[in-house]
């Protein structure tokens, strides 16, 4: 997974240096002024109290499984999570090993009002200023894809931006990597890198290095209602659910379910 890695982000780089030959980082920058990210919106409803806060994805492929479904339609999966309660939405942008597209993005952000992550490689301020563009209020920044001077200095142009950063850590030394960057928002993935295993244990080992007023987000192999209780339990505010949702019949059911509990949802319906 970590030759994988490697091989997103040089696929990545070659995906901007084509698109700068085509639309120059000046006049990228223009359009990106046209547009208001939320980034206290995306942070707000991620510290909500009154229900489970569930960043829910749209994503066509994985590089593991495949494509997760046959026909991809992000306004209707994201208008499905939205109706079942997402806290945000975010959606997968890489071209190459996930089938992604900032068009899935634009489309998405004109139809739905949740507050949404661009979900991808970023490696270059290039691909913060397409994000703004394109709708985003957010982005992912994945400390085993930087260095550290190359994680603080998009951490601070995405915030310069107006935009959120998620910064995501899969162990204790890329935790302290996010803490060192002054990271708001921290997700830390369930998923080894190298084995593509998911442990829950991580989450819960991760949170106790995690400074209390950083907005903690847990991702992957999230499987219940029972699960979010768990790790909200510890102090998680929110947490990250794609591909349980994709191959899902009735994602905004199932995705209610998580926010909300079986129990409540089934009190209200009577």
């Amino acid at each position: 997974m970590q030759d994988l890695l490697e091989a997103i982000v040089a696929a990545t780089r070659q995906v901007i240096q084509t698109r700068r030959e085509s639309e120059s980082i000046e006049d990228l920058e223009l359009r990106a002024e046209e547009c208001s990210p939320r980034r206290e919106y995306f942070e707000a409803e991620l510290k909500r109290q009154d229900r489970l806060n569930v960043i829910a994805e749209c994503k066509w492929r994985s590089p593991s499984k495949g494509r997760l479904v046959t026909a991809y339609n992000p306004t209707t999966t994201a208008s499905l999570y939205s109706k079942g309660g997402a806290a945000a939405i975010s959606v997968l942008t890489e071209p190459t090993f996930f089938d992604g597209s900032l068009e899935h993005l634009k489309l998405v952000s004109s139809v739905v009002d949740r507050p949404l992550l661009r979900k991808d490689f970023i490696v270059d301020e290039y691909q913060l200023f397409e994000a703004r563009a394109s709708g985003a209020d957010a982005v992912l920044l994945i400390v085993a894809a930087l260095d550290q001077a190359a994680l603080r200095r998009l951490h601070a142009q995405a915030l310069k931006s107006g935009l959120a950063v998620l910064v995501e850590v899969h162990n204790a030394e890329e935790a302290r990597r996010a803490v060192d960057i002054g990271a708001r928002i921290i997700g830390v993935n369930n998923r080894n890198l190298h084995s593509l295993s998911v442990n829950l244990e991580v989450s819960h080992e991760i949170i106790k290095l995690l400074p209390q007023e950083v907005i903690s987000i847990s991702e992957s192999g999230l499987h219940s209602h029972a699960d979010l209780l768990s790790l909200s339990s510890e102090g998680y505010d929110g947490f990250l659910i794609g591909e349980r949702l994709m191959v899902d019949s009735n994602p905004a059911e199932t995705l209610a379910k998580f926010v909300y509990g079986e129990q409540r949802l089934a009190s209200e319906s009577e």
